[in-house]
């Protein structure tokens, strides 16, 4: 990409997004385009149309979409399929009707079936049942994925699909009902340092394995792809970004507890569901393309903790 060409990043304000920005600045990248959801709806698809006929950006990253963690995505499916199916409809068929060069669409990791051989490499997509937990989200994530390797095979285009395994980091989402595993037990932990309280409830047997990328190192990721692979070629369209490596909810846990500094208990609640056994990203594909990850789970954990302390009255808002 050339330093003035005009890139639009949808989603700047999430966690992706917002990390794609500071990559693309720091970078030298000058003519980025975002909008708010006040001023685009990209579930609205002439509001989309109207604003890509106008602006007409040559490079799109797609990382807006309707996240959320366990408990959401079981109690709102329906909204996470509609959502998410809206906003990557619109923007792929937006971006094709005028002429975006390339575009990067990001998914997720829980594309994969439930019961996935480990680690788990992109062959591996729609070969079982789905995590039924999170299925919704997962079926517009396979769907916006299949829809640019459909859009490169038909009509030529360079669309690129990014699979990131769980991320976290600044600009994360720490609500409690409504966030990812670790940046809600930031926040526990966090809060039950801070009241003394005794114990620290964790969600689950503690025995499932996850695994973390640093926010950053995501974004860093994504610029890379979008400089360096071709996406009308059909076997590097796809891409699993991870770490490489997972560790047990348990094992985070008390990194968390130790990063953060609190001195009492892990208590770990059986009742609650644990989601997928085991979600390891076989990053083999993006490593041969030139690519690896820069930080550990415990750097990026550190980087994040000392955001959110800088940040935690604004937080507490949510």
């Amino acid at each position: 990409m050339d330093k003035q060409a005009k890139i639009y990043v949808a989603g700047h304000r999430g966690l992706v997004g917002s990390a794609i920005v500071r990559r693309l600045e720091a970078e030298g990248y000058r003519n980025i385009i975002t909008c708010t959801h006040a001023e685009l709806d990209l579930t609205r698809q002439a509001d989309v149309e109207a604003f890509f006929a106008a602006e007409k950006p040559e490079y799109v990253f797609v990382a807006a979409a309707k996240v959320g963690g366990i408990h959401a995505n079981a109690t709102y499916p329906a909204d996470f399929l509609l959502v998410n199916l809206q906003i990557e409809c619109n923007i792929i068929s937006a971006a094709y009707q005028n002429g975006v060069k390339k575009l990067q669409f990001l998914g997720s990791s829980c594309i994969y079936p439930r019961e996935c051989p480990q680690p788990i490499k992109e062959e591996y997509l729609l070969t079982g049942p789905l995590e039924q937990t999170n299925e919704g989200y997962a079926l517009a994530k396979i769907s916006g994925m299949r829809m640019c390797s459909y859009f490169n095979r038909q009509y030529g285009t360079n669309y690129i699909s990014v699979m990131p395994c769980n991320l976290y980091g600044i600009n994360d989402n720490f609500g409690l009902e409504n966030s990812h595993v670790l940046p809600a037990l930031m926040r526990k932990f966090h809060e039950a340092k801070i009241s003394g309280a005794p114990t620290v409830t964790v969600w689950g047997s503690g025995k499932p394995l996850r695994e973390f990328l640093y926010v950053d190192d995501l974004a860093d990721a994504c610029l890379y792809l979008m400089n360096n692979v071709d996406g009308t070629n059909s076997a590097d369209d796809f891409f699993n970004v991870g770490y490489g490596e997972d560790i047990t909810i348990a094992e985070l846990a008390n990194i968390i507890k130790e990063v953060v500094g609190y001195e009492g208990e892990i208590v770990f609640d059986p009742t609650k569901p644990d989601g997928t056994p085991r979600k390891l990203t076989d990053i083999s594909r993006i490593k041969a393309a030139g690519w690896s990850p820069k930080y550990t789970v415990r750097e990026g954990i550190k980087l994040t903790y000392q955001w959110f302390l800088e940040n935690i009255d604004r937080l507490a808002m949510r």
